[in-house]
């Protein structure tokens, strides 16, 4: 739904967390391009509220469960999980992006595609759980438009290619605060350091899936689903100095990488103003000098980072495994940050957790959802086992 000759009017779910911040970075940016009408939030109503005063948006959404709607500082506030389908449907919003982390934001995404909204997506949960119910809704060629940095670079990758002329895809890590620990140094590391990321500044959440790895796995699987690749088309590489941020292998030989500063402000714009590229450079952000590029790669090591392992091969399995995957992860990653396992047990738990599950593939995206909450269950069952051991 790209508008040559009007602003284009943009809702982003999510607002208040970094991604969500980097997409209203660029809109404030160009306001000459981008009119921003709609914000939603889990719960930080006093950011929500001072966003929507500093960008104008006339409307606002809270989804953690209060009662209807409330008033404050003159804006009416929608709330509820359910509110994010109004704001998907409202006629008056051109572009959504989802910037938001979990599986609450789903029937809001495929409401805004059968909209035919156009659609900026940084959430990986939505195609990793959802992917089925989700990629075929899209209507037409990037209305869907990947704004993690990895997926975006595949994505800008492939702009002017033909996609069956693939042979393979990279995505890249940093390789997160641990990438030169051993075996017995992991074992020891503290929460307090796993929640230092060494490039990008993040949730904590997302911050101990980077060192494990998981992320990185979990965006494999999702790469998998937007690009409609098998598996065996997917791979990921760690690059420390995160200038590459993920690259195309086509049939003929030849690569396309892309290059960047790892600043989320790029895919954030590439993703709203596709077809255009904006004039960045001029608006104060800074390019890689050449003598500066760092092409210095190397392949994962699963005996260090075997939760890499385990979220891809869920992926190569499909079926009830993506889902069970990221509520085992939830589960694990959030027992390692209040102390009750350690960091190597990560791995562990969510592999007993996918090898107890003995599920049918979900029929339906109610199931898949469920399916989250099972593997949530269950990692946290064995989580408390180690409490007594660790």
């Amino acid at each position: 739904m790209h508008r040559a000759s009007s602003k284009i009017r943009v809702a982003v779910i999510g607002a208040t967390g970094s991604v969500g911040g980097a997409v209203l970075d660029i809109c404030k940016r160009f306001p000459e391009r981008f009119d921003v009408v709609a914000l939603a939030a889990q719960s930080n109503h006093k950011k929500l509220l001072e966003l929507a005063s500093y960008h104008n948006a006339e409307k606002l959404c809270l989804t953690a469960p209060l009662s209807g709607t409330f008033k404050e500082n003159g804006y009416t506030c929608l709330s509820g999980i359910d509110s994010l389908c109004e704001i998907a449907s409202d006629p008056y919003i051109d572009h959504i992006v989802f910037a938001s982390s979990g599986v609450s934001a789903i029937k809001a995404l495929q409401t805004a595609l059968k909209e035919g909204k156009d659609v900026s997506l940084a959430n990986k949960e939505s195609i990793v759980v959802a992917g089925p119910w989700v990629m075929p809704l899209v209507k037409r060629e990037d209305q869907l438009r990947p704004v993690d940095s990895e997926h975006s670079a595949i994505w800008q990758c492939l702009r002017e290619d033909n996609k069956k002329e693939i042979s393979k895809i990279w995505l890249t890590a940093s390789g997160g605060p641990f990438r030169d620990h051993s075996r017995e140094m992991l074992e020891r590391v503290t929460p307090e350091e796993t929640l230092l990321h060494p490039v990008w500044k993040m949730g904590p959440k997302i911050t101990v899936d980077s060192a494990t790895l998981m992320n990185k796995g979990i965006e494999c699987i999702e790469a998998m689903q937007l690009f409609s690749l098998p598996a065996n088309k997917v791979s990921a590489l760690i690059h420390p100095r995160s200038q590459v941020h993920g690259a195309v292998l086509f049939v003929d030989g030849t690569i396309k990488m892309l290059l960047s500063q790892p600043d989320m402000r790029l895919p954030a714009a590439a993703a709203l103003a596709w077809p255009d590229r904006l004039e960045l450079l001029s608006s104060g952000l800074d390019s890689i000098r050449p003598e500066k590029w760092d092409l210095q790669f190397r392949e994962i090591d699963a005996s260090l980072f075997p939760c890499f392992s385990i979220a891809f091969k869920a992926g190569e399995m499909g079926g009830a495994y993506p889902s069970l995957l990221v509520g085992a992860d939830e589960a694990a990653v959030q027992a390692f940050i209040h102390g009750i396992i350690p960091f190597t047990a990560i791995s562990q738990v969510i592999e007993e957790t996918l090898a107890k599950s003995a599920s049918s593939p979900p029929a339906s995206l109610d199931e898949a959802i469920a399916l989250v909450k099972t593997g949530e269950r269950i990692a946290g069952e064995l989580c408390k086992k180690w409490r007594h051991s660790f």
